[in-house]
């Protein structure tokens, strides 16, 4: 399969394709004889993996981990439970986060009256000035 194919078949673009490719992440493509990469189902196999793992917000080096791992048939799967849970670490506090931040805009939603006057919490607490 040439490149293209492999984009359609995984939902991978091309260029993350070859950007894996230049950083080690999947093994060298073969060539044809005109120079095309060239693709067989293993690599299909390995990109869709990448791209769900991608989906599930692992960086490109905790992917590499992960694929590492699944190669290796003699893995202990608590070192892919350990990764995992560092990534559910990772979103627990992007959520707290996240929810601290709609809590301020909330409030700071709630104290503003809109409407047509000059006078706004918004800006004012944006500028620093207190309350």
């Amino acid at each position: 399969m040439n490149i293209g194919q492999v984009a359609e078949k995984t939902g991978v673009t091309a260029k993350s394709i070859r950007y894996y490719e230049s950083i080690n992440l999947i093994p060298a493509a073969g060539r044809s004889q005109g120079g095309y990469r060239q693709y067989d189902d293993r690599d299909v196999q390995i990109l869709r993996f990448i791209k769900r793992a991608r989906s599930l917000g692992f960086s490109v080096a905790q992917v590499g981990e992960l694929l590492s791992l699944y190669r290796d048939t003699g893995r202990a799967a608590g070192e892919v439970k350990t990764i995992v849970q560092s990534r559910i670490a990772e979103i627990d506090a992007k959520l707290a986060e996240l929810t601290s931040m709609r809590r301020t805009l909330s409030d700071l939603s709630h104290r503003c009256h809109g409407g047509d006057r000059p006078d706004c919490p918004i800006l004012e607490d944006l500028a620093g000035f207190p309350n």
